[in-house]
Parts: structure tokens; sequence; C-alpha cells
């Protein structure tokens, strides 16, 4: 096939991973026009704002690359239809939540918005076109994105364009870390990139070349690069789930769960990473993987892998029942008109992303007691938090310091690892407090025993 790639991309989807995956490949690729469309109004309008310490994402470093190349090869737009018209690449960014409704709810990935960029993409997209699934799909997802695409030549008029009209479909995961999104941009561990043509596969991988060492680019047939995706979350996942078992174990044994995964971790067989105890795992991806992973094993007939891996999701959950059930028990086993200080609402620290944050369950589970929460995060902005949350106001209290969510407080509750919660006035804290004043560090981040001289009673997760 002749290459007309002219080096125009459009990504449909300005989400978490649309915007700065595109933003990191404008920063370095800078001969390429990069469009990002939404049909979200409010966040386009955010990614234009002239204030770019109001980016609808935070992430450290998107501000400073977002600000160079804005309006020189980087695009934020409305323009969905335009922009697919005129792209020689369009990477799909989409929405894929869990099913509601209807055959695997609760398990299934809802595929809607991906049908939709696929129909548009086949009314709209001219000549030759690569396509490449951003968005984490379930295997086989690119034959129905194929079938849609190659129905267009049926639904539209036949002309000399429609003719010439083709489509071919890459999958290139994304293997994100919120909080270090920029940096797994910039250096990442692998790009995966799966396909059924020699020629798609290196034009995409051709562009991750400008600034990845081609050694680090992994080529693997379609369905190979879309279960891997899955396959990836529901491993580190699976970590997480287990240490987190052991954490109650550490506790009942009078063991520390950080010295325990200090030992397991420095076996090179089992390595150290995603061996951090908390309340749980959250973000928009494990859970609603892992869901997936189990509706596809069971899809199959494979019922004992997919209540194997179902299994990961159950304890995560039970570990945030838990550790709501220890705040109540240690409070004299009853929240009411009593006043808890939340230190965090994001799933995890350097994000503002607060989808299945174990905060809000946690929360849920106070509120349900009859507590009245005080809420503080450096970077979730009071809405984010309230949607959260069918209580009225008189409940639920919105801070903008720590000192402040403290107030007259009886427990104060980490959710989040924020680094400066290492740095704040512990001793003004406990002054203002309720006394007998708690700690409950869900994180195991603060220092206990400094906790403890101050006044306060800890208790520290897995310790």
């Amino acid at each position: 096939m002749e290459n007309k790639f002219t080096k125009n991309i459009c990504c449909i989807g300005a989400g978490y991973v649309g915007g700065p995956t595109m933003s990191v490949i404008a920063y370095n690729c800078p001969e390429f026009i990069v469009n990002v469309v939404d049909i979200n109004k409010q966040r386009i309008n955010a990614w234009n704002s002239n204030d770019f310490s109001k980016l609808p994402i935070f992430e450290p470093g998107l501000e400073k690359i977002v600000k160079k190349c804005r309006d020189r090869n980087l695009f934020f737009s409305l323009k969905v239809e335009e922009c697919i018209s005129e792209a020689d690449i369009i990477f799909i960014s989409v929405n894929t939540p869990t099913k509601t409704k209807g055959i695997g709810a609760g398990f299934a990935s809802d595929l809607k918005w991906i049908e939709s960029s696929a129909r548009q993409i086949a009314k709209f997209a001219k000549g030759h076109t690569i396509v490449v699934e951003k968005s984490t799909l379930p295997v086989k997802t690119a034959e129905t994105i194929k079938l849609i695409l190659n129905s267009s030549k049926q639904n539209n008029k036949i002309n000399e364009d429609t003719h010439k009209k083709n489509f071919s479909i890459v999958s290139n995961p994304e293997f994100l870390a919120e909080g270090t999104a920029i940096e797994d941009l910039q250096n990442p561990d692998r790009v995966l990139i799966g396909g059924e043509d020699d020629y798609s596969i290196d034009v995409v991988s051709d562009i991750y070349k400008n600034w990845v060492d081609p050694d680090k680019i992994i080529t693997t047939n379609l369905w190979s690069s879309e279960l891997s995706k899955l396959v990836a979350n529901a491993f580190l996942a699976q970590r997480i789930s287990s240490i987190n078992s052991i954490s109650a174990l550490c506790e009942i044994t009078g063991a520390n769960i950080n010295e325990v995964a200090k030992a397991i971790g420095s076996d090179s067989r089992i390595g150290s990473k995603f061996l951090k105890a908390g309340p749980g795992f959250g973000g928009s991806c494990f859970k609603k993987d892992i869901l997936n992973l189990v509706y596809l094993c069971r899809y199959y007939g494979l019922k004992e892998v997919g209540d194997y891996w179902e299994q990961v999701v159950d304890i995560n959950q039970w570990q945030q029942r838990r550790i709501s059930s220890l705040v109540i028990k240690n409070l004299f086993g009853t929240l009411s008109n009593k006043k808890l200080a939340v230190f965090g609402f994001s799933f995890k620290a350097n994000t503002n992303d607060t989808r299945e944050s174990p905060s809000i369950n946690i929360s849920k589970d106070l509120l349900q007691e009859g507590a009245k929460l005080s809420f503080y995060d450096p970077k979730v902005k009071e809405k984010q938090i309230v949607i959260e949350f069918d209580k009225s106001v008189e409940e639920i209290f919105i801070n903008d310091t720590a000192l402040k969510a403290a107030e007259g407080a009886d427990a104060i509750i980490v959710l989040t690892e924020w680094e400066e919660f290492n740095y704040l006035d512990w001793k003004k804290i406990f002054d203002v407090m309720r006394k007998p004043a708690w700690v409950f560090d869900a994180r195991v981040y603060l220092d206990k025993e400094n906790l403890k001289n101050i006044g306060f009673k800890v208790w520290s997760l897995g310790t």
C-alpha cells in the first residue's frame, strides 16, 4: 500500500487518556497536527482555558506540555466531523463503562460510545484511515468496529470518494497510572501495538519512535493486544487485593504489613511494586476491567476462571467495609452526633480523579451510621465530592484546609496519600479536635509514633 500518511491525527475523546496522550504526542512530534475532539463543551472549554491551572485533568507535568503545544500543533475542539474527515489516523479514546442493565449488566463493558465513534468515522473519514483503539476494550471489539467501518459503503451514497474509502484497525492500549501519566507516556515500560497489517502497525510505531526506544515497542496481533490490557490491570489489582488481605492478618498477629511487604518484595521473582497496603484500588480501570474479564471468561464457558478473578474485586470491597467497621468500633460503636474529617477524596495522590475512589464507599458507610463528614482534598473540587452523595449538605462539609476540616472532629481518616499530609501541623490539628482524638491511617502513611506522642489515638492499617 502506498504510504499517503500526512501526519494529521484526530483523537475522539478528551478525557483522562485522550487529553494527556495526545498532548505528549504533539509535544514530541511537532510536525504532526493533533486534534482532540469531544462532544462535552464544558470539557473542551476547560482544555482551552487561558488559566492553565484549570485544565480538566490534573497530572504533574501536563500543564507545561499543554501550554507549549496548544494552538501550535495541538487543538481541542467540538468539530468532531471536520477533524475526522481531515485525519489520516484516528484514535478512539472514549469511555467504556460497565453495563448497568441488559445482558452482562454489572460485568460487561458498555460499548455504545465505541459504536457511536465508529459510525462517525465510517461516515466522515476519507481515503485510507487508520483507526486506533485506545480505550480499554473487550477482546474481539475490533471485529465490531471493522464491521461498522466496512459497512460505510453500503450506508453511504456510492461515489468515487466512497470507493476510495478503506480502513485499518490497530489496538494500542494505554498503560498509564494516574498521578504519573505524563512520566508513563514520556518514558513507558513498553508500547503495545496490535494489528492485522504491517503497514498500519508501522505507521503507529513510527509515531512513538519519535521519543520511545524501538526496543520498547511490542507488536502483536489484534486479539493479543486487546486481551493484554485487561490482563495487565487484573494482575496489578490482584497484587493490591493480595497485600490488603494480608494487612488484616498482620493486625491480628502483631506483624507489620510494611515489613512483610518489604520482605516479600525483595524477592526478585515477586518485586516490590503494587505491594502497598491501603483502602483498596480505585480509578476507572481496575474494577471495570476485571469485571469485563470475568464476563468474558464466563461467556466462553470458563466459570472457574471467572470466579477466580471476581474474588479480586470482592476482597477490594471487603477491605473498604473492614475499614469502615474498624472506625465505628473504635469510636464506641456509634457515629451519631460525631464529626469525622476525611483527608483525601481522589482515589490516589497526584490526581483529581475520584472514579471508584475508596473514599466514596467508606464515606457512605460512615454516613449511614449517622456521622457528619468534613472533607479535605488538595485537588478535588467541592462539586466532585458532593455529587457522589445523596445526603443533605448538613451532613457533608467541604473545606479548603486540613486544619479547618479537623475543627471539632472526633477522628481523622486518611484515605489518600497526599504528600502534604506528612507535613501538616498535627499538634495544631490535635488542639482543635474533640477528645479523645483519633487518626485512622488507612494508607500506612503517617508517623504513627509522632502522632501518639502528640496525644492522638492511632489506628494504622496492617500494623
